[in-house]
Formats: C-alpha cells, sequence, structure tokens
C-alpha cells in the first residue's frame, strides 16, 4: 500500500512530525514500512516560466527564440524547437545546471550560434504522461494551467510529494486504505482522527427506476447500487489526478478515477457500469456458466468456470466479481448514465478466481484478504459525493442494499489481569482502556469492547494484548518469565521410539537425511525393479510440480541413495546417513492397479546407508544389530536373500526379530550401483519400524561377572559352503546350554586341503559358571554334545 503523507495529512495532522520519526514510529506500532520515495526526485532547478516573446530564429526555420520570465530580474533566452509556446504560455523551465529525470543535465549552451539559457520541458521530459496531464500534447512543450513564475515545478505539478509503502499483513485488510492507515498514524501519536461520514447526496427520481437487484450466490454477502445521470466524462481535476499518481494509480478519467480514489482512500474496490449497455436493467449476481465466455477491460477473452463468481445482466456477464468488469459495459466518453457497485464478496472466491484466470489486481488483492460488509456503505456515499463535488453529473436519488445476513457487530471482554500476564507489565485497567479507546475500541456498559467492523482481526485477549503491547511501546515492556506454571509435556510411545532410533543412529555415527516423499517413477527403473514389480504400483499425485515429483513412494531406497549419490559426486569420500520417513502403500483393486478413491497405507521406515573405505555388509550388519538390540532387547537374526534386484545376490540378508521379518540390508547391486554412479560398494538396510514394533520389546537382563575364571576352547569344523556362520552359532549356543558363555568367530578357511564346497570355521568357546570353576568334565560333556549336534543339524565335522 503507497501512501501520499499528504493526503495521510488531511485525516490526521503530522505536519511537525519528520519523515524519518513517522517511520519509524509506525513501523514500531504494527504498519511496517519498506521504502519511502520523493516524487520529484530527479527534478533539480526547473521551475514554472512565462513565455514574454516568441520570435524566429534567424538561421533555422524550425527554432524559436523564446524571452522567459521566471521571477528573476531579468528574462531568460531560451532556444526551442517547440512550435506550441506562445506568449502568455506557462511552462516548465530548466535552468542553467538543472537535473531531468534520467540524469539528465541541462546547461547553458549556443543553438545555430544563439544563446540559451536553460531549456523548456515536455512531460516526457519531466517523467510524466498524458494520464497525469491529460491537457498537455506529446510532441511540444508542457503548457500548464496554472502556476507563477519561479515557482519550483515540483509544487506546481504536485511532484513535492513524499510517498511511504508498507508492508500490509493479510490479517489486517482496513490498512490497504489511505482512512485504514490514518487511523494507524492517530493510535500511535494519539492524535484526532479527522473522518467525517461521507454526505450523502439525495437527487431526484429514484435508482429503482432504473435498475433492480437480485443475488443468486452466498459468495456475495452484500450488494448496493446507486444511479448518475447527466454524466460528463472528462479528466479529473489536478488534486485528484495528482493524489492518484502519488499512490501509483493511473488516471483516466473523472468517473473510473473516483471510484479507483475512494478504493484507496477507504479501502473498498467499486466499478461503475455504463447503464445504457446493461440489458434488462437488471443485475443478477450469480455464478457463471461452465465455459462461459467475456471479454474483460483488458481486452481478453475470459472461458469462466462454474464456481467463478460474475456480475450479470439479463443476458450476459458484465464483471468477474471482485477482480475486473467487462469490457461490454466499459465508461467511455459517450456514457450519460452511470450505476455504481459497491459490493461484498467471499474473498477465497474471488483469490481462486483471480488465479485461475491469471488477473491479479487491485480490487481482488483486497478482497481476497477479507473486507467488512459495512464498508460498502461509506464507499458508495463517498463515490456520489465526489461526483457532485468534480461536477461529474446529477446523482439520482434512492440506494439499492441488498444484504441477505446483516453482520452484527462482536464485543469481547477485555481481561486486563491475563494482558498484563502476558506481556510481562503491570499497567492499570485504565491506562489499557485508553489504548483501547485509540484503536476504535468502544466500551459497553457491561465492561466489554464493542468490535469496529474494520478491526475483524481482534478475536480474543491475545489480540487485545498485542493492541497494548503495540502503544504501549515495545520497547517498554521489562523483559520477565511468564507468570504461569510450566506444563509437563509427555511423549508418545511413537515419539519416544523415534527420538530412540535418532539417539542411536547418531551416536553410531550416522547423519540424519530427509527426503521428499513424492519421486519420480523413474526412481523405480533405477533400482531396477521388474517391470510387474508391486513395488511400482504408486499413489499418483493430481497436481504434481513436475515429473520428479509426481508419484507418493512406495519404499524409500531410490531416494536415500540419491542422496548418497550426491555426497560422493561433492567429493564426500564417505558417509553413513539415515532417515526415518515414510512410503506409501495403495490399496488395490480387484483389476490389481490402484484405488484412486482409497486412502494408501502409511509405514514408517528406517534407512540407512553406508559407503567408503573400509566399509562392508558386516559393518552395516552390525549397526542393524546394535539399534535392533538396544530397542526391543531381542537379537535380530540374519538369512541370506537373493531374490531382491536392488541388492547384491551374495552379499543380502533378511532381517527377522524372532518370528516377525522387519526388512532387509545388505550390498547394493553393481547394477543399481553403476544408475547413480558410484565408485565404491554402497551398503543399505531397510527397516519396518511398525514390525519392529510388533515383535515386542524384552527388558535388559544383567548377569554378573563370574568370581572364577572362564575355561576356554576351541572348535573347527568343516562344512558345507551353504552352512551360514549364524546358523553354526545357534547351534552351538543351543547344545552348550547356560554353560556356555560366549562364542566368537576367529576363522573361516578354504583352501588346497579342503575339499571343493567346504569350508573351515573356528569357534573360540568360553565356559564359566558363577558358583565355581568349570571342571574338565563339565566342559568336555558340553563339548561333546555341541560336536554332536553340529555333525547331526548342519553335516559339520570337526576338524582333525
Amino acid at each position: 500500500m503507497v501512501l501520499p503523507i499528504k493526503w495521510l495529512n488531511q485525516y490526521v495532522d503530522l505536519s511537525d512530525v519528520d519523515n524519518a520519526s513517522l517511520i519509524h514510529e509506525l513501523t514500531m506500532s504494527g504498519s511496517k514500512v519498506e521504502t519511502l520515495e520523493y516524487l520529484g526526485e530527479g527534478i533539480e532547478n526547473v521551475v514554472v516560466g512565462r513565455a514574454v516573446s516568441v520570435e524566429k530564429h534567424p538561421d533555422s526555420d524550425h527554432l524559436n527564440i523564446c524571452k522567459i520570465d521566471v521571477g528573476g530580474e531579468n528574462d531568460l533566452q531560451i532556444v526551442t524547437g517547440a512550435q506550441n509556446v506562445t506568449v502568455g504560455a506557462l511552462v516548465p523551465v530548466a535552468l542553467n545546471g538543472s537535473e531531468l529525470p534520467g540524469g539528465i543535465k541541462i546547461k547553458t549552451g549556443k543553438l545555430r550560434g544563439v544563446v540559451s539559457e536553460g531549456m523548456l520541458c515536455s512531460i516526457a521530459e519531466l517523467g510524466l504522461t498524458l494520464h497525469e496531464c491529460p491537457y498537455a500534447v506529446e510532441d511540444g512543450i508542457l503548457i500548464l494551467q496554472n502556476g507563477t513564475p519561479g515557482e519550483d515545478i515540483k509544487k506546481t505539478l504536485g511532484l513535492d510529494e513524499y510517498c511511504i509503502e508498507f508492508e500490509i499483513t493479510p490479517n489486517r485488510p482496513d490498512c490497504l486504505s489511505v482512512v485504514g492507515l490514518a487511523r494507524e498514524a492517530a493510535a500511535t501519536y494519539d492524535r484526532p482522527l479527522k473522518l467525517e461520514p461521507p454526505r450523502r447526496p439525495e437527487g431526484e427520481g429514484s435508482v429503482a427506476d432504473y435498475l433492480s437487484v437480485s443475488i443468486e450466490s452466498k459468495l456475495c454477502r452484500r450488494y448496493m447500487a446507486r444511479a448518475v445521470k447527466d454524466v460528463k466524462i472528462a479528466p479529473s481535476p489536478a488534486w485528484l489526478r495528482e493524489r492518484l499518481h502519488a499512490a501509483g494509480v493511473r488516471p483516466i478519467n473523472n468517473i473510473v478515477d473516483i471510484t479507483n480514489y475512494v478504493m484507496l482512500e477507504y479501502g473498498q474496490p467499486m466499478h461503475a457500469f455504463d447503464y445504457a449497455c446493461l440489458d434488462g436493467s437488471a443485475i443478477t449476481v450469480r455464478t457463471a456458466a461452465e465455459g462461459e465466455l467475456m471479454n474483460t477491460l483488458d481486452g481478453k477473452e475470459r472461458k469462466l468456470s462454474a464456481d467463478m463468481l460474475v456480475i450479470a445482466d439479463s443476458k450476459k456477464p458484465v464483471a468477474v466479481a471482485g477482480v475486473m468488469g467487462g469490457e461490454n459495459s466499459e465508461i467511455t466518453e459517450s456514457t450519460k448514465t452511470v450505476i455504481f457497485e459497491s459490493a461484498n464478496f467471499d474473498g477465497t472466491s474471488v483469490r481462486l478466481t483471480s488465479r485461475a484466470l491469471g488477473m491479479r489486481t487491485d480490487s481482488s488483492g483486497r478482497f481476497e484478504k477479507g473486507l467488512p460488509p459495512e464498508l460498502a456503505l461509506p464507499a458508495i456515499d463517498r463515490a456520489c459525493e465526489l461526483v457532485e463535488e468534480l461536477g461529474a453529473g446529477t446523482v439520482v436519488g434512492g440506494l439499492i442494499d441488498v444484504y441477505p445476513d446483516k453482520v452484527r457487530p462482536g464485543s469481547i471482554k477485555p481481561d486486563y489481569k491475563r494482558i498484563n500476564q502476558l506481556l510481562g507489565t503491570e499497567l492499570e485497567p485504565e491506562v489499557m482502556d485508553g489504548y483501547f479507546a485509540r484503536v476504535g475500541l468502544e466500551k459497553l456498559v457491561d465492561g466489554s469492547l464493542e468490535i469496529p467492523y474494520w478491526r475483524s482481526d481482534i478475536e480474543c485477549t491475545a489480540d487485545l494484548a498485542e493492541e497494548v503491547a503495540r502503544l504501549y511501546g515495545y520497547g517498554n515492556i521489562p523483559t520477565t518469565m511468564f507468570d504461569s506454571v510450566a506444563e509437563v509435556v509427555t511423549t508418545t510411545p511413537a515419539q519416544e521410539l523415534r527420538n530412540r532410533l535418532d539417539e542411536l543412529c547418531t551416536g553410531l555415527g550416522f547423519d540424519e537425511t530427509v527426503t521428499y516423499t513424492f519421486i519420480s517413477p523413474k526412481y523405480y527403473d533405477k533400482i531396477c525393479l521388474p517391470a510387474d514389480s508391486v513395488l511400482r504400483k504408486s499413489v499418483k499425485i493430481i497436481n504434481p510440480l513436475g515429473e520428479d515429483t509426481s508419484v507418493m513412494r512406495t519404499t524409500a531406497l531410490p531416494s536415500m541413495l540419491e542422496v548418497a549419490a550426491y555426497n560422493q559426486n561433492v567429493r564426500n569420500a564417505a558417509a553413513s546417513l539415515y532417515e526415518i520417513g515414510v512410503v506409501y502403500t495403495p490399496v488395490l483393486g480387484e483389476d490389481g492397479e490402484v484405488d484412486p478413491e482409497a486412502l494408501p497405507a502409511e509405514t514408517r521406515k528406517l534407512m540407512l546407508v553406508k559407503y567408503g573405505a573400509g566399509e562392508s555388509f558386516f559393518t552395516l550388519k552390525g549397526v542393524v544389530e546394535a539399534v535392533l538390540e538396544r530397542v526391543t532387547g531381542i537379537a535380530p537374526s540374519f538369512t541370506a536373500l537373493s531374490d531382491d534386484p536392488s541388492f547384491h545376490p551374495g552379499r543380502t540378508a533378511s532381517v527377522t526379530l524372532g518370528d516377525i521379518k522387519v526388512g532387509v540390508l545388505g550390498e547394493i547391486a553393481p547394477a543399481v550401483a553403476d544408475n547413480y554412479g558410484f565408485n565404491d560398494r554402497v551398503y543399505a538396510a531397510e527397516l519396518d519400524i511398525d514390525s519392529i514394533v510388533a515383535a515386542g520389546s524384552k527388558k535388559p537382563s544383567y548377569e554378573k561377572i563370574s568370581r572364577f575364571p572362564a575355561l576356554l576352547r576351541d572348535i573347527a569344523v568343516v562344512c558345507d559352503e551353504a552352512v551360514t556362520i549364524a546358523e553354526l552359532s545357534d547351534t552351538i549356543r543351543s547344545a552348550a546350554g547356560k554353560l556356555l558363555k560366549k562364542v566368537e568367530l576367529f576363522d573361516i578357511y578354504r583352501g588346497e586341503r579342503m575339499e571343493k564346497g567346504k569350508k573351515s570355521v573356528a569357534f573360540s568357546l568360553s565356559f564359566a559358571d558363577e558358583n565355581g570353576t568349570v571342571e574338565d568334565t563339565r566342559a568336555d560333556a558340553a563339548f561333546a554334545k555341541i560336536v554332536k549336534n553340529l555333525e547331526s543339524k548342519h553335516g559339520a565335522i570337526l576338524r582333525s
């Protein structure tokens, strides 16, 4: 919102406040200032001059020598090529050493041998257009309508104006107006607001003789209309054009300028229709027919949809409600009767319509933030008042006001104690009441505060505390602790598990990463999923940002590999990454395809990825064991897996807790690694968190360290290559019983002395008893049982 300071001073006298102070104080009271602009920037030493004489140049057919009175003792001699300068004309004169927009500097010189002591200026040279100076000619000198010789041209043309641009937050649509910002300035400086209600002209006749209005959609909460006859389309007076120009709005003609002026002044968008273009003398506020067409004022044809609100006559739409009027009812020089519209439309509807049509206007920008219906009345009264003030036409009597569900004023009971608690202050209620009065909150008989219609953002005690804080001064609020007892925050079991996993993973040297849950279908190709894999059946996003984010992932593996590949590409030689994320398993219909109407199952996954020197299948296996044992208290078991296309068939295992499979870990398949451009082997694990929870948990148990020495025995057996170390280890533990405290693998041998398809596996066994020293006979018995079970279960023969 751009606010000319002279316009602001019309409503609240701040003439004694310098610009720097004004900007600071308004920002600190909640109206954030973005920039301060001076309209006359770049124009220096340009004054009003009066042509005393105009003579032909002796050596040129197209140049004139002018004597110009600029208010000094002597007239200046200026040579110009313009042909529209006559004796007595008031013109802008750039004096010797002057500066014009664009960095142009003017100095005394000679033209065809004749001294020229400056330059006469056109509107373009002053940075203006015909919209600001409709009486000018484009290819000639600007002939001024008023002014005094020697007067600064910036004052004459209203360019001696400072304009403040504010950043208005969405909850304060009232500040998208001069009046709204004037209220803020008056409250900030505790000065009276000079705002009189607009006078309501009551002319002859009745608007009901011209028009009828009906509302067919709840998207319109109020619609008001008045008629103006005997309209005289002409340029607006200089003061109105200057204010519009200062506020960043292009002047057009008196009627259109009035609607724009009221929008800037009160914040209520208005529209004017040419009455002669309305068929049926009736206006209906309705939703458009699907595919209905209309041309808007910008000359473009718009295709409307059934959810868009339009203003229509008996045959056609004449405006897109809250956005832009139609070309078919535009105000032109031939317009004789005008219908003024002041209405209130649903903000969300206006925003969606504006976005769908690609039309963001000053009007839509205000409506979409939520304007109060009560604002429509003073706005239409002000428009009619300006019509009479400008002599632009005759206002017809009467007012059409269709307001189906009238909004009643709200109220709120101030909790002074709570406000002081929130702010850490000790302000008296009377002081707070003074602040409330300054922002328009009127105290009622029952002690509550009536909320003015323009402050829809005030809803609760915290909002009242904000009003007190910004007027009392944020810098005056002491630094204190909240005067309340902090509530104990508890976590859910799911949150506790998440926190535990975070602690374990980071403690094991992993860095957390967060990836998008929507991916490209091409990701499935990169991890070598078969064409008929059920993991390729993904939930598709209706309006994706692009192909790369068009489906919801069914596995998080490609997302993690993308992150790992990026780290390698930026020369991170080694990385250990984890993510606790979600994958989406869709519901399949009878045809085996994704049911778009059913919600997918959301499954939490723990993803682990490692690469770099020294990494192997076993380092990641150790990490998985550590995490699962510490979370559940259950030792996981691992089974060789060779049918997962994303993993190496000889270096992959499924992970189970008890009888529940919880995931998979292993080396990424070479083809997959090539797809991501990895130089080293990459290891990954995907664990299902919900399955981990379903497996249950055991409380950690502790055993005393025996005071007696342990008895150590080594055992080496020869078995088939297919037999896993885990199977042998499990058999040894179950056969030996409680006497065996530790089993450690220390050698695997494959060599010339070993039969093909066989291997030698050696373990170190530790026997101990906390009640006494283990005798050889007991250890021998346990050892013999171990040998017997290894042979019977796995065909493992004691190596001689």
